[in-house]
């Protein structure tokens, strides 16, 4: 008599098919992406129909994220991709970096005035690495005038972190610390440390994971904090009057629950792929924040999806769902199931692209809806029109590629390219 058996199935991310589909979205995403550009220089915001607004101006944040994705894109070898990089780097060192006092205006619309945000630089380093890797043009001075700026201003030695952000002069510092920018200082500094070979970079980002998460998300049952005083004290009360506000909402952030999990697996794997010391708590810390952010965030308020905010009784403050929490959160499934071999992680990863299938795919105009209400319609509480490249693009790429090296270090890799090629 012949035993039954239940087929061991092989993980989502790793099966032909659907990385032919991740991969066609990820030509879908460029191509809707292409129209951004502006004759100006640098990147703008896109309506939802894909056109860029009324007025549109280049954005730091859009043309830092856009020029790290079309250098990626380039590497793998996509018609038109280089040119596009190389306009982005172009925009960083000219139109929007701040001649006078270094650094870089936020928007187009600040030159001559506005904060410098860590935030925003964090970007621009990663955007400058990125560009380093596929031997765009001018990458190299960006990068270093980028690391410049964070030497001299944003990283601090006595707190272990990033500064949050400075009057247009640096004379004027803010009296707020934020874990969102030091959260994407970490992913820039991994792939400093990659294109650099200098590991302070890395141990930077390991100052930053222990501080934010070790410290204090570990001791808040994983639910990462997000706002605390110049002095590292949390500050739970944070915009509460004001809970949207699309950069420092109010109370718990599942997404970067997601997005900090998968950061510490990379940073993980890129110590250990340096021969240098992984600290334990790296792996379960991934692990608690992933199951925090599923366990409070996922399929709470009677429909499915991921609530963007919680308040800090784990009940949902803003319903609405944010197209890159989903990115962020099959990322870290995939990151998650790729670490451990648990198929738990499969499931939800398919769990989380099925929801992004069903209903953050706009196949009519393009892209992904950047934003749904908690009845799952297109909505713009906190953000119009359709997102910049950065989540969705990576998320259709990190499935396929190892935790380390970061992004466009890997895809130099399998590109083989020597200095000076493209």
């Amino acid at each position: 008599m012949s035993k039954s058996y239940t087929p061991t199935l092989s993980p989502l991310y790793s099966r032909s098919g659907h990385r032919q589909w991740l991969n066609q979205e990820r030509q879908r995403l460029l191509d809707f992406s292409r129209a951004s550009r502006l004759t100006s220089g640098g990147f703008g915001a896109l309506d939802a129909q894909g056109e860029p607004v009324a007025g549109a101006t280049a954005s730091t944040m859009i043309t830092a994220r856009m020029t790290h994705c079309f250098a990626i894109a380039a590497l793998e070898g996509i018609p038109g991709a280089w040119t596009l990089a190389r306009h982005g780097v172009d925009a960083l060192l000219g139109l929007l970096r701040d001649a006078e006092f270094g650094g870089w205006y936020s928007d187009e619309s600040e030159i001559g005035k506005g904060d410098k945000q860590a935030y925003v630089h964090a970007f621009v380093a990663l955007a400058a690495s990125s560009g380093e890797a596929a031997n765009i043009p001018g990458s190299h001075l960006l990068m270093e005038q980028a690391i410049t700026v964070i030497e001299q201003h944003f990283w601090s030695d006595a707190e272990g972190c990033m500064m949050e952000s400075f009057s247009r002069d640096w004379s004027v510092s803010e009296d707020y610390r934020g874990a969102n920018s030091n959260m994407h200082a970490v992913e820039a500094f991994l792939a400093l440390g990659d294109v650099t070979g200098n590991p302070l970079w890395r141990q930077r980002a390991l100052s930053i994971a222990r501080q934010i998460i070790h410290l204090h998300a570990a001791h808040n049952q994983f639910a990462v904090v997000e706002h605390f005083s110049a002095d590292w004290t949390p500050d739970r009360d944070y915009n509460a009057e004001h809970p949207v506000d699309p950069f420092r909402p109010y109370g718990v952030t599942p997404g970067h629950a997601f997005e900090w999990a998968r950061l510490l697996l990379n940073l993980e794997h890129s110590l250990l792929r340096y021969g240098e010391d992984a600290p334990g708590w790296l792996l379960a810390d991934a692990r608690q924040l992933f199951e925090t952010a599923c366990t409070t965030g996922w399929d709470v308020d009677g429909q499915p999806g991921l609530v963007y905010t919680l308040d800090w009784n784990e009940q949902p403050r803003i319903h609405h769902r944010m197209h890159w929490t989903l990115a962020e959160a099959s990322a870290a499934a995939a990151a998650l199931g790729q670490r451990t071999g648990e198929r738990r992680y499969n499931s939800w990863y398919r769990t989380f692209w099925d929801y992004i299938a069903m209903y953050l795919i706009d196949l009519r105009h393009g892209s992904w809806h950047h934003e749904l209400d908690r009845d799952n319609r297109p909505s713009a509480l906190l953000w119009g029109g359709k997102a910049d490249l950065y989540h969705a693009y990576q998320a259709t790429l990190l499935p396929q590629l190892p935790l380390s090296p970061t992004l466009a270090s890997a895809m130099r890799l399998r590109a083989n390219l020597h200095p000076g090629e493209r």
